[in-house]
């Protein structure tokens, strides 16, 4: 349930035609007041928000109604009550701990607030306790811990991560942040580990193309990332060092602080972190597997409320960040053998008015947001020099790129009084980028434009079953140049695009819940983030080019599930078995043309495969015996293939050319583990883990770029974690955790060696045995 739900969810007290009587009373959790917690009655604009001390009073008609009452992280309670019963009297409400996060209110799914229980879409919600349990410090580290979703580095000498869901690689999944589309391909290639989770309010993931009506790209599926709300007046502020291997230090500084009116009609809340991480070097060749890195993030949001139904929300977060991998890290980078370095400076900001009537049944919304990303780069090296046209070569290896994105829109939500929902609206999305190398005589130049319209129809014939029938259409605009050397390509397309999306929720039996659904989408030709980022082998860079006549991608989802959650007596539960298909034509893949140019840069280019689909299972359980224990296993069992052999390296002896049935890169068997115990009401043990099964991992080993397909080992990476909290005063708290990831040290240990190394031939865990310690302090607890 969002950490800003009463900001949402004030109800105006609006009059019924017979006599009312004055509810008031206390809502409490354990014998504790529960601030800002929400009663309403269902079907009607009446209800309220209790005040910090748990303190309500709500008008309601002399009759038997319904009340429902919601607060963050407590499970949602509908009581039946005769109002005349408690003229006199207090009607006090106790609510139960919510451990496994089954009662949350989530955005992602139609967007549209709903209780995630009650939405035709699965949701996943990463929370702070899970980004505290995990030692999770940025949004990278975090998105592991649930079934279908799985982050993997792809370089050793820049640290570039993707995300995959369901098999599909990172450019096929749509990352929002507030909801909103900015955030790039240039973003995509190092944005997931430079957004800290120590800004972050939650992230919100839904799994395969039911998320259509963000964009008809979200192939994979949709990672909300949304920032911290002001909810009430708090700060916090908090350090951890890690050492790497025991030895190399990764230290983060984070503060947070909010503002609220008594009054609760504005509000602010400010948030920034530091981080500073040394290189690490595993196989002590001189060259760097894991990046320095340099990390300076400072964001806002507030709220202001000029009446009872508006509300104006802006929000703004910059982000500076250096990072370098490669060799001789003290030394100009054209010096070394190999250096990539990178100077990113990225402002996001967003501005939303949002409106309603008196008996919020319409509700408006309009907003903006921009991105700009400033990024000074280098790819490069054996300026040490083999030659001296490599030394001059690798003098010339700097780099500027420019990117920019902007989303306007707005949206319309009709409430009718039969729970049904139409939503309808319009956005319009501008990506901008200029990639520049000189050195190379390297460009990209590509403008993308997208005007899309919206609308769903949330249809609830019956109280156990809910459709969503919804569409998008789209039309892309592409322009694009795209050079290296004397190769040069462009890209001119404008084309228009229905897709069609269709989810349904039926509750058959008592507990038990069945979803399905299906969801058309599609990807225009155009560089994604892997096309943006440049490798070595050899020595040498690698750059990746769009074909000729690269022809649009499409795709078929199709998603089924069966859900059973129940509470026996104190024991809650929660099971979750989904199976997902996902069918795409014309699929983008990247080859190795075996062809290197005039200045020894290999080649490697992104044509249309011959079709392909993935499929499998995605598998969850939670149990939660009490509020002091909480235990959540899942898995995933996938195929990812083509339908027919794809070309992966393309040589110039026909019979040298190599075919793969399997798309690389993507373990069959994956999973997590996040369990924690609450040994007292002040000390806790967190258990965490992920599993990778065995994979194809593709390496290069000669300078013409000649692949060999090796498999990898399986990997076990458990993290441990111990915290303990002393309460000074009640609004004053400080906590000190430590702990252990990767216990086992399950990590690679064939990594590619030297000047002439793969840069790509990376995989498993991002990091070795790491011990931490950390501190923080501030009114943690309210």
């Amino acid at each position: 349930m969002c950490r800003f739900i009463f900001i949402f969810l004030i109800f105006p007290i609006s009059s019924f035609a017979q006599e009312k009587i004055e509810l008031h009373g206390n809502i409490l959790a354990e014998g504790k007041p529960v601030p800002f917690a929400n009663i309403f009655i269902a079907e009607s604009s009446l209800g309220t928000s209790a005040n910090i001390d748990g303190e309500y009073s709500l008008s309601v008609p002399k009759e038997t109604i319904e009340i429902t009452i919601q607060a963050v992280g407590y499970k949602t309670l509908v009581k039946t009550i005769h109002a005349l019963d408690y003229k006199n009297k207090p009607l006090n409400l106790s609510l139960k701990e919510d451990m496994l996060g089954l009662d949350q209110v989530v955005i992602s799914a139609t967007r549209n607030r709903v209780n995630k229980t009650e939405t035709p879409v699965v949701v996943n919600v990463l929370s702070k306790k899970l980004f505290n349990a995990t030692q999770s410090i940025s949004v990278a580290e975090s998105l592991n811990f649930q079934p279908g979703v799985r982050v993997e580095t792809n370089c050793q000498n820049c640290g570039f991560t993707q995300v995959r869901i369901n098999g599909l690689d990172g450019s096929y999944t749509q990352v929002l942040i507030n909801s909103r589309a900015v955030f790039s391909a240039l973003n995509s290639v190092y944005g997931l580990e430079q957004i800290p989770t120590s800004i972050l309010d939650r992230i919100e993931v839904i799994r395969s193309g039911g998320s259509a009506l963000y964009g008809s790209n979200a192939i994979a599926g949709t990672i909300n990332i949304i920032t911290k709300d002001p909810v009430l007046n708090s700060w916090e502020i908090g350090g951890n060092l890690g050492l790497i291997a025991g030895k190399v230090a990764d230290r983060t500084l984070n503060l947070n602080a909010s503002v609220v009116s008594e009054d609760l009609n504005q509000g602010i809340t400010v948030f920034g972190m530091r981080r500073n991480r040394d290189s690490y070097d595993a196989n002590k060749d001189g060259f760097t597997e894991i990046t320095e890195l340099n990390n300076t993030t400072l964001g806002a949001k507030a709220f202001l409320k000029p009446s009872e139904k508006s509300k104006i929300t802006l929000d703004f977060t910059a982000l500076e960040e250096y990072r370098r991998g490669g060799n001789q890290l003290e030394l100009a980078p054209h010096l070394t053998e190999i250096t990539e370095k990178l100077d990113h400076n990225t402002y996001i900001g967003g501005l939303t008015y949002d409106l309603q009537n008196e008996a919020a049944t319409n509700q408006f919304s309009v907003y903006t947001s921009t991105q700009y990303t400033d990024r000074k780069s280098y790819y490069g090296g054996l300026g040490g020099g083999r030659t001296r046209q490599d030394s001059i070569l690798a003098s010339n290896a700097y780099g500027k790129t420019d990117d920019f994105a902007l989303l306007t829109g707005s949206q319309f939500t009709r409430n009718f009084t039969n729970q049904n929902i139409i939503t309808v609206g319009a956005e319009y999305n501008l990506n901008k980028v200029e990639d520049n190398i000189p050195g190379y005589n390297r460009s990209t130049n590509q403008e993308v434009h997208s005007l899309g319209t919206f609308a769903q129809y949330e249809w609830k014939p019956i109280k156990k079953f809910t459709a969503l029938i919804g569409s998008r259409f789209d039309y892309v605009s592409v322009s694009g140049t795209y050079a290296i050397q004397e190769i040069s390509r462009k890209a001119q397309i404008d084309q228009a695009v229905f897709s069609p999306r269709f989810t349904v929720l039926y509750n058959f039996i008592k507990n038990w819940q069945f979803r399905g659904g299906y969801a058309r989408g599609f990807r225009a030709p155009q560089a994604f983030n892997e096309d943006l980022h440049i490798s070595s082998v050899g020595g040498e860079p690698r750059f990746v080019i769009l074909s000729e006549n690269l022809e649009t991608e499409y795709s078929n989802a199709y998603t089924a599930s069966l859900n059973f959650s129940k509470d026996f007596s104190n024991l809650q539960t929660n099971f979750l078995l989904e199976g997902f298909y996902t069918d795409l034509q014309n699929p983008f893949t990247t080859i190795s043309t075996g062809a290197s140019l005039p200045n020894g840069s290999i080649l490697q280019e992104v044509k249309n495969g011959n079709g392909a689909y993935v499929s499998g299972l995605n598998l969850e359980i939670g149990l939660s015996p009490s509020s002091d224990f909480t235990f959540q296993v899942g898995g995933t069992f996938q195929n990812s293939k083509y339908k027919k052999s794809q070309l992966l390296y393309e040589a110039e002896a026909e019979d040298e050319n190599i075919f793969t049935d399997e798309f690389v890169r993507n373990p069959n068997l994956y999973g997590y583990l996040n369990s924690t115990y609450n040994f007292t009401e002040e000390t806790a043990v967190s258990l965490t883990g992920t599993y990778t099964g065995r994979m194809i991992v593709p390496k290069v080993i000669n300078a013409d770029g000649f692949l060999r397909l090796n498999e990898s080992d399986p990997f076990y990476n458990i993290n441990l974690k111990l915290s303990h909290h002393i309460d000074f005063t009640e609004r004053f708290q400080m906590t000190f955790s430590g702990g252990i990831q990767n216990i086992f040290n399950s990590y690679q240990d064939d990594f590619d060696t030297g000047p002439q190394r793969d840069s790509d031939y990376i995989y498993g865990p991002s990091r070795p045995r790491t011990f931490f310690f950390g501190i923080k302090f501030g009114n943690l607890h309210n």
